[in-house]
């Protein structure tokens, strides 16, 4: 078989395995190959490498898509000096995503603005990037396509989906109360992940005030038993974020400014 058939045949196989990328740029790196005079198996380790690298990037891409996460945030980027409550030893096992495996909950509690919602979509990104699928919906946006998916015959159905990813983000809870039917919903949705998938939960709520974001202790005391089960609680106790910038750009008095005026 003369050498072009093979050369042919190559590239044919290439495209019919679905090797696209390595296919493209099969030639110039058989060329410069040559030139180094690199054995084969260096060749062959190269295309594979750049066929993967370039196939676990898209796939990246199209999880981070699917995601819902509204904006990238990444870890690296968290100020936890500014939030010294935080044990770092504790994020640093979180992000070996063992939890994810060991189908566990991560519970972050703490006021508006000190970071719950960067943390979550931190992890998230790590996870996506890891191969995990990934989900993140604010809680009232949640509660509000469930009673939607009731209300048309097909709760089931969107139940089973969100129970589908490996780490499903819950933004938000305790920020507008809910009724009967959506704490009902909840409690569901709560129970099918039950030791079957891990969840990330923020809330500007502690534990005791959940009764009140449910309007049912006994709801709020079953949803927590589950949860709480497996799970890992980080309470965040420190200043807003979002106001540290604004005390930054000179739009609000600094601590010590205002502790002065108190004073006089």
């Amino acid at each position: 078989m003369s050498n072009n058939m093979v050369y042919e045949r190559v590239h044919d196989n290439m495209l019919l395995l679905g090797l696209n990328n390595a296919e493209s740029i099969l030639d110039n790196w058989l060329s410069s190959s040559l030139e180094r005079d690199l054995p084969v198996i260096e060749i062959l380790d190269h295309l594979l490498e750049q066929e993967v690298s370039i196939r676990r990037e898209s796939a990246i891409r199209t999880r981070l898509k699917i995601s819902g996460i509204p904006v990238k945030k990444y870890l690296k980027d968290f100020d936890f000096d500014f939030q010294k409550s935080i044990d770092r030893k504790v994020i640093d096992e979180l992000r070996t995503l063992r939890f994810i495996n060991n189908r566990e909950n991560l519970i972050m509690l703490g006021a508006p603005g000190v970071g719950k919602t960067h943390i979550a979509i931190g992890l998230g990104m790590e996870a996506i990037e890891a191969g995990f699928s990934v989900y993140f919906i604010n809680s009232a946006e949640m509660i509000s396509r469930l009673k939607t998916s009731s209300d048309r015959g097909n709760l089931e159905k969107k139940l089973k989906t969100l129970n589908k990813y490996k780490l499903l983000i819950i933004d938000e809870i305790g920020y507008l109360p809910m009724d009967l039917e959506a704490s009902n919903l909840f409690f569901r949705l709560i129970s099918m992940r039950y030791e079957h998938g891990s969840t990330i939960f923020t809330s500007n709520k502690s534990y005791g005030e959940w009764g009140e974001i449910f309007g049912d202790p006994v709801i709020a005391t079953a949803i927590l038993d589950r949860i709480l089960h497996h799970s890992v609680t980080l309470n965040i106790k420190g200043d807003s974020y979002r106001l540290k910038k604004r005390m930054k750009m000179g739009l609000l008095p600094r601590k010590e400014e205002v502790s002065s005026v108190n004073l006089k």
